[in-house]
């Protein structure tokens, strides 16, 4: 195939992962967005919105050293009722937090393995998070169909 046709054929790693998470997690009625600013400072690679409002954080692992080099990553458990890791099938997940979810992924698809426990957000932050999900998924929108546009 044409490197110039294939939409995996530059992605890094991390990128690899969140695409099979996202697909994944919409043949369960999820929408998700990648790379999602909840607020200044922090970006979660996948958050991903259920069918009944819930939010999950997933976060996506290409490396070793790619996540002891985190040392963020507890910041954005405030961010979503379930929390959870996406790696690869070579990656030592004996290194993931017991208490956290963890994801099997490639560039295709994933699979969860494990559900870490669920704590709801508060009303007013999940208020919140949900409208600048939409906000976010809305410009992103606005700007693939008219790229010139300065927002």
């Amino acid at each position: 195939m044409d490197t110039a046709l294939d939409p995996l054929a530059n992605a890094k790693p991390g990128q690899l992962l969140a695409r099979g998470v996202c697909r994944h997690l919409r043949a369960h009625d999820f929408v998700t967005l990648e790379e999602f600013t909840p607020e200044r400072g922090k970006r979660l690679d996948v958050m991903a919105l259920g069918p009944k409002g819930e939010l999950w954080v997933i976060e996506c692992k290409s490396s070793r050293v790619d996540f002891t080099s985190d040392a963020k990553w507890e910041g954005y458990l405030e961010w979503g009722d379930r929390y959870f890791w996406a790696v690869d099938e070579n990656f030592p997940t004996e290194l993931l937090p017991d208490d956290t979810g963890l994801i099997i992924a490639d560039g295709y698809d994933a699979e969860i393995l494990r559900f870490g426990p669920e704590t709801k957000l508060a009303g007013a932050r999940r208020k919140a998070v949900t409208q600048k999900f939409a906000r976010h998924a809305a410009l992103r929108l606005h700007l693939l169909r008219d790229p010139e546009q300065v927002l």
